[in-house]
């Protein structure tokens, strides 16, 4: 056997994901990239903001004397304070440099906090649906993971996550805006879920950690808020990338940010700077720290995923899916007309289009379309969702 068994078994469960991304990939070779409509994967379509990549190009053609050497293993000490001024201003805290720890993206940093502050056997409680690269990164590390499901609106079911806390709970891991669903949690659900926390550390005797990936943070719609985390629970770890917000998920770049006020925080922070080495990660990438540390106020244009959500939301509720419409992130997460999510998923294919099913995020009865599509890709797909409905004989309220 040429490869671990454990990793042959995970390859076989695999991502539906790239499953259905390399599905697309075949499609196009057979039928033309003009044919395929592919909302399998997030890969953002709009592009960095043009201040950033003006910036980017006077970096490279500047070429600053020691700017591809080695660094701290922290990263840039101006990328980290370049964060936490900005942080800073976003949640009334006072962050510093020494909170700060630049990371190969949100898929990086989340395996440095994992290795960091996981012993063997302990539990991560995820929510579901989850992105399922999760339960990867929790074993990784020598984690069990506990799947809690969310309720029927994909908000954190507090008492269900109560019932789940145990003696091995060292960590939740929470996801908003979602990825599947694109769900906000309010203020008022991470304060009942900080609350019940506490609670639960003081039965126990334990530290519980709760770890927000947060990529998706600044992609929030019809002018809601985003409710830091840090609000409501001292051992709050926020781990992100600029992936989405900046268009930039190619360049893996991204940082993890601990309470500013967490007892005992240097010693967590020297923790995810030595696993961040030891992992092979080493440091950040050193030009997109330079620019991301210029950048930390921008965004792409909301606006024009917003105006993609409101048409597939008003076209597809018309055709008679049923769906939670998302509040953040690029991402619908609507009920399977068909109980078997897959063969729903596989009926589409016969128009071209690429969907997930709900089971790769740990809910079947589900499917996932990403929206961070150009506007052909939406509407040839559009025209696919409305043939299966006809088909189904959905409820349909289009002339």
């Amino acid at each position: 056997m040429t490869i671990a068994h454990k990793t042959r078994t995970q390859m076989g469960a695999g991502s539906m994901i790239r499953k259905m991304f390399e599905e697309g990939i075949a499609l196009k070779q057979r039928f033309g990239a003009e044919s395929v409509f592919d909302l399998s994967l997030g890969n953002p379509v709009l592009e960095p903001p043009a201040l950033l990549c003006e910036e980017m190009c006077r970096l490279v053609t500047e070429r600053e004397p020691g700017m591809h050497r080695y660094m701290p293993n922290a990263g840039y000490p101006e990328a980290r304070a370049a964060v936490a001024k900005q942080l800073s201003i976003e949640t009334g805290l006072s962050f510093t440099l020494n909170e700060i720890v630049m990371t190969c993206g949100a898929g990086g940093g989340l395996n440095v906090v994992f290795k960091t502050i996981l012993n063997p056997g302990e539990e991560v409680i995820v929510l579901s649906p989850y992105f399922v690269e999760y339960l990867y990164y929790i074993d990784n590390h020598g984690g069990d993971s506990r799947v809690v499901p969310t309720d029927a609106s994909f908000l954190p079911d507090i008492a269900a996550i109560d019932r789940a806390i145990s003696p091995r709970t060292r960590a939740i891991i929470l996801n908003s805006p979602n990825n599947p669903t694109g769900v906000v949690y309010g203020a008022d659900v991470l304060r009942q879920l900080g609350e019940m926390v506490q609670r639960k550390e003081k039965e126990f005797g334990t530290e519980i950690y709760l770890v927000s990936d947060e990529p998706y943070r600044k992609l929030i719609y019809d002018g809601l808020s985003y409710p830091f985390l840090f609000d409501f629970h001292p051992r709050s770890i926020a781990v992100t990338s600029h992936s989405k917000d900046l268009g930039l998920p190619g360049e893996r770049i991204g940082y993890i940010a601990v309470h500013p006020q967490l007892e005992g925080r240097g010693e967590l922070v020297d923790g995810l700077i030595f696993c961040n080495r030891i992992l092979g990660f080493v440091n950040a990438p050193a030009l997109m720290q330079r620019v991301v540390s210029r950048a930390q106020h921008m965004s792409v244009d909301i606006g024009e995923y917003q105006a993609k959500r409101d048409l597939i939301y008003r076209e597809m509720t018309a055709m008679g899916y049923s769906m939670v419409k998302p509040q953040g992130a690029f991402y619908f997460f609507p009920k399977s007309p068909l109980e078997d999510d897959v063969a729903f998923c596989e009926m589409l294919l016969e128009w071209n289009v690429l969907v997930v099913p709900g089971k790769g995020f740990g809910t079947p009865g589900y499917f996932r379309l990403a929206y961070c599509v150009d506007d052909h890709t939406i509407e040839g797909a559009l025209k696919g969702f409305a043939a299966v409905a006809r088909r189904l004989k959905l409820p349909c309220s289009l002339p």
